[in-house]
């Protein structure tokens, strides 16, 4: 038995060793994984925010278009509000999908930053409907729009801790206006 007691230590410094070493495995490994599957949310977060960032970007081209055929801004493709009817209900389908994944994986101030721009999509959305021809009014939903594309795009940055981007805030060309034949300096009035 003396011989059992000399090696005790011997023996319990093994287990120590043993359990340590499962112990240090074990923590390294749920370590590795929560890693892992951080990076994967990450990469899913980033493709369901781009795919919403896109699906609106359509929509807002799209009033681009409809208010330069309106006289209201210079894009260089106008399209009717008839020929863009069906293309603007195909994109607003399309990006009902991407809101709800949205809802479902995004940070919460990303969300909110995602629904000013959108709100102000819709505001553009029913400025066209009503067939308004107005460029400052028109102007000042665009700066809008700008402003809550910014701000989702600097919350998707913070979210995933990037660093920050380009404001694409690029230099739009003015509205050309011409003068009708009665004279007048060139201004538009409004529609409403």
């Amino acid at each position: 038995m003396s011989a059992f007691i000399q090696q005790l230590p011997a023996l319990i410094g093994v287990v120590i060793g043993a359990l340590g070493s499962y112990w240090a495995v074990v923590r390294g490994e749920r370590v590795r994984f929560l890693r892992e599957r951080e990076a994967r949310w990450e990469e899913r977060r980033l493709s369901v925010y781009t795919d919403y960032a896109r699906a609106l970007k359509k929509s807002v081209t799209l009033t681009y278009r409809v208010a330069a055929s309106l006289g209201n801004d210079p894009h260089p493709h106008p399209l009717t509000p008839e020929e863009a009817a069906p293309l603007i209900e195909e994109a607003t389908g399309a990006r009902d999908p991407y809101g709800e994944a949205l809802l479902m994986l995004g940070d919460p101030e990303v969300v909110a930053k995602a629904r000013e721009w959108v709100v102000t999509l819709l505001e553009m959305e029913a400025f066209l409907r009503e067939r308004t021809e107005n460029p400052q009014a028109w102007q000042a939903l665009l700066e809008r729009q700008r402003a809550g594309r910014e701000g989702y795009y600097t919350a998707v940055r913070d979210d995933l801790a990037l660093p920050p981007g380009h404001s694409a805030r690029w230099p739009v060309l003015p509205v050309p206006v011409s003068t009708g034949s009665t004279g007048d300096s060139g201004s538009r009035t409004g529609g409403g």
